[in-house]
């Protein structure tokens, strides 16, 4: 199966590299020249334009910023969808709308091709080793098809129903990890205050029931000071809008969810859009004139598990 990619930041850089490392033939493209010299440095194929990477591939995979980004890539003179022929598969791995996926999956259709959505969750960390988790939506033996190529990407793997749906519950799952970090903060807030030993406040907080991914993660970078997550703050913002704008659709009046956007908007606005999203803890640093540093915790998280072949959940 030849494979198209599209989009090498932050985690489509390092899904496209466990694709070629896995020696998966590969044609690549990015607006940035020095991120696809790198791939085609290692390997892989450039392509000049969307249309003729997917002309020249099976699977078309795109990995991107923002739902206005992957529309123009997809329906530009030159995009994706031009492109596209019968049975051919497009992957959405990127964070966006349900109803933009199916938008351009109605599109694809057209073209006799098959849309289906896959984005990742776990940390770009995990991302960097193949064993981060992909949630997919679209028809089955399709998702059968390409599960060979998701099990280099990703550790577990879970089909999620229809197309849209896994673009659904990545919204849901990014909500609760903003949730947890702005939870965090106060939380280090309180310990510090209190004058606990952070080092032993991080285990008491790993071995009980206030424990998380995000804690487990996230903590450790804001512990050492670094906040370098891999993500930055404008991307929580767009997370938390989809989230938000999917309950209004569905009539849903939330109440946490309005605070904990506002609390984003005002981190980004102090320290602006490509701050390091975990950064959102440094407003009451800054507030109450305190820190949470502590020794021996990591600058930047490495996965330290070895690379294993995915599997559906």
């Amino acid at each position: 199966m030849k494979i198209g990619f599209i989009g090498l930041g932050n985690v489509g850089g390092k899904l496209a590299n466990s694709l070629l490392r896995n020696k998966f033939d590969l044609t690549v493209r990015d607006v940035e020249k020095n991120l696809t010299n790198d791939f085609k440095s290692k390997g892989a194929k450039v392509s000049d334009s969307a249309k003729k990477l997917a002309e020249q591939t099976d699977l078309i995979i795109t990995c991107l910023p923002s739902p206005e980004i992957c529309a123009e890539v997809m329906e530009s003179d030159d995009g994706v969808i031009n492109g596209l022929s019968k049975n051919k598969i497009w992957l959405e791995m990127s964070t966006t709308d349900e109803s933009e996926v199916k938008r351009l999956g109605k599109l694809v259709m057209d073209k006799k091709a098959i849309p289906m959505d896959g984005p990742v969750s776990g940390g770009c960390h995990r991302a960097t080793t193949g064993n981060i988790a992909i949630f997919v939506g679209g028809e089955r033996n399709s998702f059968e098809k390409i599960l060979p190529v998701l099990s280099i990407m990703g550790r577990k793997i879970l089909h999620t129903g229809k197309l849209g749906t896994a673009s659904v519950l990545k919204v849901i799952t990014n909500y609760l990890a903003s949730v947890h970090l702005v939870a965090l903060g106060e939380a280090w807030t309180v310990a510090k205050k209190s004058n606990l030993d952070l080092n032993k406040t991080y285990k008491g907080i790993a071995v009980s029931s206030g424990n998380s991914f995000v804690h487990e993660t996230e903590s450790k970078v804001i512990l050492n000071g670094s906040y370098n997550i891999n993500f930055t703050m404008d991307l929580v913002k767009k997370d938390i809008n989809l989230f938000d704008q999917l309950s209004k659709k569905l009539n849903t009046e939330l109440e946490i969810s309005p605070f904990v956007l506002n609390i984003f908007k005002e981190a980004e606005k102090k320290f602006g859009s490509r701050a390091w999203s975990s950064m959102v803890v440094k407003r009451l640093e800054e507030k109450y004139n305190i820190n949470f540093r502590a020794l021996g915790f990591p600058e930047e998280l490495i996965d330290n598990e070895p690379e294993e072949k995915g599997y559906e959940i």
